[in-house]
């Protein structure tokens, strides 16, 4: 068959099939609710009748529309009602989301994305208002500024990207979006909560939710972690501190010895449910950041989410030992780059082995 023929008959193909098939719009997308409100007829199902159940549902679908709108109308909970203006913020944020994050993080800000199951670790699940790097004490959300960090310097060592050269009206849209995100999926996760604890949702209870949402987003911005001292020269004679206080104050116990994380203490689950285990710092991949600054807060605060704790209430009677142990981790997480050969020696396995001895024991008994 001639190129000319093949050309006729592919095109020929293509009209029967559009004139079977017909032009159909796709079904608008839309959010939905999420797997603990519809997990909600399973584990209430012996103590509830599903007419109940579905009302349960129900109530805590229309509490989350009216404070946190629609996909085609999103609202942000901590706020007033938008005017038009901020109607037209939260569309282009949502426009932003859609074409750059929802691959990765899902229509809900989830974490279940189309290729979500594909990447470790996983694109970041939004609706438990958890975020790992901030600029607040532990436990606390974000400020704004935390989320702009992370989208102008990306998560170095996954697949978050930095997204630096979008025009920061655009950056900025897309972080109120994820706080839209984030609010709604709080607020459906503490509704939900109390709906399977107490099988009913009380009307007059749920502002509360509501309003202890929006509080502690809102109360984020006045939080800011501050050094206790200021910033000192980081110096040599600090590395050697901080490495003395690196392995005294717990932090080898996780990292181990050399910093490289190889220590049968580091396997734990995240709040999200998936495995974690501490930084390799010898890697120079610090996810939340290079600064001094941003070291002293992880050091301080801890991590969100994850086994890693804060040391302020350990620390804050040595203020130095913190800026000591900054300085050490940027020697430890400058040492590849500087060429300086870790000895293989120094790891650790995950899980120790059964002594010989015990084994030969047991064979004999």
């Amino acid at each position: 068959m001639s190129s000319v023929m093949q050309t006729i008959s592919i095109l020929g193909l293509g009209l029967a099939l559009t004139a079977t098939v017909g032009c159909q719009r796709s079904e608008p997308v839309q959010w939905q609710p999420s797997s603990q409100v519809t997990g909600l007829a399973e584990k209430l199902g012996e103590s509830l009748e599903p007419a109940a159940v579905a009302e349960l549902q129900k109530t805590v679908s229309t509490v989350v529309k009216e404070h946190s709108g629609t996909f085609l109308k999103p609202k942000m909970l901590s706020e007033a009602p938008p005017d038009f203006k901020r109607e037209l913020e939260l569309k282009l944020g949502q426009e932003v989301y859609t074409k750059r994050c929802v691959q990765c993080h899902g229509v809900n800000g989830d974490g279940n994305g189309p290729v979500a199951g594909s990447l470790y670790p996983r694109p970041r699940d939004y609706t438990k208002g958890i975020f790992k790097f901030t600029s607040t004490p532990y436990g606390g959300k974000p400020r704004r500024q935390d989320l702009m960090a992370t989208l102008n310097r990306g998560v170095v060592g996954t697949s978050m990207p930095n997204f630096r050269l979008l025009p920061k009206k655009e950056l900025e849209a897309v972080v109120d979006y994820v706080l839209v995100l984030a609010q709604r999926g709080e607020l459906e996760m503490q509704l939900a909560n109390e709906a399977e604890s107490s099988e009913e949702l009380d009307p007059e209870f749920i502002p509360e939710f509501v309003t202890d949402v929006g509080t502690r987003w809102k109360e984020a911005q006045a939080s800011l972690t501050q050094p206790l001292t200021p910033e000192p020269e980081l110096t040599l004679e600090r590395v050697a501190a901080g490495r003395e206080a690196f392995l005294s104050k717990g932090c080898s116990k996780c990292h181990g010895d050399d910093g490289r994380g190889h220590t049968k203490d580091n396997i734990g689950k995240d709040s999200w449910g998936h495995a974690t285990r501490a930084a390799d710092l010898t890697s120079g991949m610090l996810h939340g950041g290079q600064e001094p600054v941003d070291i002293y807060r992880r050091i301080m605060n801890g991590i969100n989410g994850t086994p890693m704790p804060g040391f302020k209430s350990a620390l804050e009677s040595e203020p130095e030992t913190i800026w000591n142990l900054v300085a050490y981790v940027i020697d430890v997480s400058n040492r590849r780059r500087q060429k300086v050969k870790i000895p293989a020696g120094l790891m650790k396995p995950y899980n120790e082995p059964a002594p010989a001895a015990a084994n030969a024991e047991a064979a004999a008994e």
